[in-house]
């Protein structure tokens, strides 16, 4: 644990003292992280001895792993989001929702878009969908750029670890054999004044401490351009929704293996669905208003040719995350956790958490601390197994940094430095951390109290 807190100083100072390319950086961290596990012999029991060799190669494994499960999504969201910004259809929406809710209630309006979109979308995705709005809605009222986007940030992120259909709370629902429709209600119940903690009440802090401009936004609608309606834009920001709660709904409702739930499936695939809503978007934002082929391509190329390093720092957090979990730092922390003798949800919490540090991955976070936490929990009948998932996946999401890929992704999209990032993505990570294991203790006395 001292050789993972060393590596993680080292690549603190590569990038934010001597300026290196945050690429390089993560894979020189990787090396010394590695050569002094090597070079001290140092055994983790359970956990296979590291080479340099060995190094180099899960490095690129974990860098393949994370774009592979990540970068299909990432591409086609940020095609969406352009699409969606050069329409003019974020501007409708903006447009919209100032005038129907003010511009006082503004906030309102991105924490609702960001519950919705983030129920069933992943958190890459909603970011990218979501952002063009917020950009706009920072530029039409004026107000600063932090106090509009840490609450969909926010919100996204509870979603992300605590609702199903995401991979997380699934896997933990599985291993805890916790209710799924008990857990979705405490997700909401519990994670939107959580949410709220870590988004809006921050933000209005981080503002008066931390100076971040509206990134550059210039859409090329011309003045005679024909933009879209607004029940348009919000149906088409909506799709892919619709189409990955029809996946959902199909698992629910045990009908996987009918033809009808087959094709439900595939078209709520993660990726399919983004597929086929970037589709419909160039019809939608594209022909339907004047722009051609051409122009839908110019877009497309423009956009992906934008992320760029995005995609490469989501891989290379991948990589050192790898690198960190093979050297057995994982397996120790989580043994730390279980030898202090806490209450069960802080137990599971601080498994969570640890390993959230430790690797930079929330779904590996909770897939680790719902293993550890199932035979312990179900020894104590007494604690929920729903306020448990609770717990974890809040720990999971706690104090991002910069071994994590999501890190990355929101410094790049945002036109952060990394010096702003940890003051006010990780710091928004922490309390959500800190403030779901309260709400979570809190309603576990709440049910004794009842019971």
């Amino acid at each position: 644990m001292l050789y993972a807190l060393l590596a993680i100083a080292v690549l603190v100072g590569l990038v934010t003292w001597l300026k290196l390319n945050p690429f390089i950086a993560l894979l020189l961290s990787s090396l010394a992280l590695g050569a002094m596990v090597v070079a001290t012999q140092l055994v983790v029991p359970g956990v296979v001895p590291l080479t340099m060799a060995g190094v180099l190669d899960s490095f690129q494994t974990g860098f393949g792993r994370t774009l592979a499960s990540t970068g299909s999504i990432i591409v086609l969201g940020v095609v969406f989001g352009k699409l969606l910004a050069e329409s003019g259809g974020a501007g409708v929406l903006a447009k919209r929702f100032i005038s129907a809710l003010g511009p006082d209630r503004i906030g309102l309006c991105i924490i609702l878009l960001a519950l919705c979109i983030g129920m069933t979308t992943w958190f890459a995705v909603g970011l990218l969908l979501i952002l063009p709005i917020v950009i706009t809605l920072a530029k039409e009222t004026g107000k600063p750029f932090l106090l509009l986007v840490l609450p969909m940030l926010s919100f996204l992120s509870v979603m992300h670890g605590l609702m199903p259909p995401h991979p997380g709370p699934v896997i933990a629902i599985k291993e805890l054999h916790a209710d799924m429709g008990k857990v979705i209600l405490w997700a909401l119940v519990l994670g939107i004044p959580v949410a709220a903690i870590a988004g809006p009440f921050f933000a209005r802090l981080a503002v008066k401490r931390v100076e971040v401009a509206t990134p550059a936004f210039a859409p090329s609608v011309s003045a005679g351009q024909v933009l879209p309606s607004f029940g348009l834009t919000l149906f088409t920001v909506l799709l892919p929704v619709i189409l990955l709660l029809g996946g959902t709904a199909t698992e629910l409702l045990h009908a996987a293996e009918t033809p009808l739930g087959k094709a439900a499936l595939l078209i709520g695939h993660p990726v399919m669905a983004l597929l086929l809503s970037v589709l419909f978007a160039m019809w939608a934002f594209g022909r339907r208003c004047g722009r051609s082929n051409a122009d839908m391509l110019k877009f497309s190329e423009q956009s992906v040719a934008g992320i760029g390093m995005t995609l490469i720092l989501v891989g290379a957090g991948g990589g050192f995350a790898l690198v960190m979990r093979e050297a057995g730092v994982a397996k120790q922390l989580a043994e730390l956790a279980a030898s202090a003798g806490l209450p069960l949800l802080v137990y599971g919490w601080l498994v969570s958490a640890f390993i959230r540090v430790a690797t930079g991955s929330a779904t590996v976070a909770i897939t680790v601390a719902s293993g550890f936490i199932a035979p312990v929990l179900a020894a104590h009948p007494g604690t929920s197994p729903e306020l448990m998932v609770i717990s974890i996946g809040c720990g999971s999401l706690f104090l991002s940094h910069l071994n994590d890929s999501g890190f990355w992704m929101v410094k790049e999209c945002l036109g952060l430095t990394v010096g702003q990032t940890l003051r006010t993505w990780t710091i928004t990570e922490t309390l959500i951390g800190f403030s779901g294991l309260a709400m979570a203790l809190l309603a576990e006395q709440f049910l004794k109290f009842l019971g």
